[in-house]
């Protein structure tokens, strides 16, 4: 009895050593597309998702370390062709998931209801897609003819010292900053959260500021007209926001006029917006002369 004991405690010791990872079909498109696997048991999204939480509970109570993944359906069936895998097999969909969890965007469950983990982990796909994109770009921007630098890294180094001058310019507070870039195939949006006392560095997720940084190296790179907009709130105070556009690789502060007209105009209809009340509209401050000139 003590031996059966010690090897069940045992057991369960190690079960709680195991990760777990659960691909997620997050919307009706995707369930559906799924459904033509005979091997996939259900035939309703919402019982489907009532399913995927239950597990998600039990997982957590035996006080394992689970993550959530997105389950792209059309992934999976190229991931099946190129490895020579059956996309109709419950194994192949668990291998797909493991190296899904591991390369892809994820999350991590503690608890939180399904409403509030899908669109997290929807953000985050998206979030790490316009990454990877931005990567890309900076991958293939080349050489400069003049001066032989290599553009994708000039810009990544470039956008790395403008955040630091942006968060060191913006002083106390918490800051919210806003990058936009058009590109070839889509427009690029890093978001970024950042607070600073009234001492030391400000404080920032990250994988946020890389996110960030690239997405404005991808602006300087290509030499599109994009944007930053910051948006400070101080206790007591109203929020302040700030605006800058990309032009000749550097960013240049928008008026206060500028910054009131982009947040005040609806970009769709070109219709006027009324102003947000308790907000300040600021022109951007200028962030110092270039370390060196930025390679086009």
């Amino acid at each position: 009895m003590t031996t059966h004991h010690t090897t069940t405690t045992l057991r369960r010791a190690l079960r709680r050593e195991v990760a777990d990872t659960v691909a997620l079909l997050a919307d009706e498109e995707d369930f559906a597309a799924m459904r033509q696997y005979a091997t996939f048991a259900f035939d309703d999204h919402g019982r489907y998702l009532h399913h995927v939480e239950e597990l998600l509970k039990t997982l957590a109570a035996h006080g394992g370390h689970t993550t959530v993944a997105l389950f792209d359906p059309e992934e999976y069936a190229d991931y099946c062709a190129d490895t020579g895998l059956d996309p109709d097999r419950p194994t192949s969909r668990s291998r797909y998931t493991a190296e899904r969890a591991a390369t892809g965007a994820r999350v991590t469950y503690t608890g939180q209801p399904l409403s509030t983990l899908v669109p997290t982990l929807v953000d985050t796909a998206v979030r790490r897609a316009t990454w990877e994109y931005a990567t890309m770009l900076l991958t293939d921007a080349g050489t400069c003819a003049d001066c032989g630098q290599d553009i994708g890294r000039a810009s990544f180094d470039h956008a790395s010292h403008l955040l630091l001058r942006l968060l060191e310019a913006a002083g106390p507070g918490t800051h919210h900053l806003v990058c936009s870039v058009p590109a070839a195939d889509e427009q690029l949006l890093a978001t970024l959260h950042a607070v600073r006392d009234a001492t030391g560095p400000a404080r920032l997720d990250s994988s946020q500021g890389a996110e960030f940084v690239t997405v404005l190296a991808a602006g300087l790179a290509l030499n599109t007209p994009g944007g930053v907009v910051l948006r400070t709130t101080t206790p007591g105070t109203p929020d302040r926001l700030h605006g800058w556009r990309l032009h000749g690789g550097h960013l240049r502060p928008l008026t206060e006029a500028e910054v009131f007209d982009a947040y005040c105009t609806d970009a769709r209809t070109g219709e006027p917006i009324a102003p947000e009340p308790h907000v300040d509209y600021r022109a951007g401050f200028p962030l110092g002369p270039p370390d060196a000139p930025h390679p086009h």
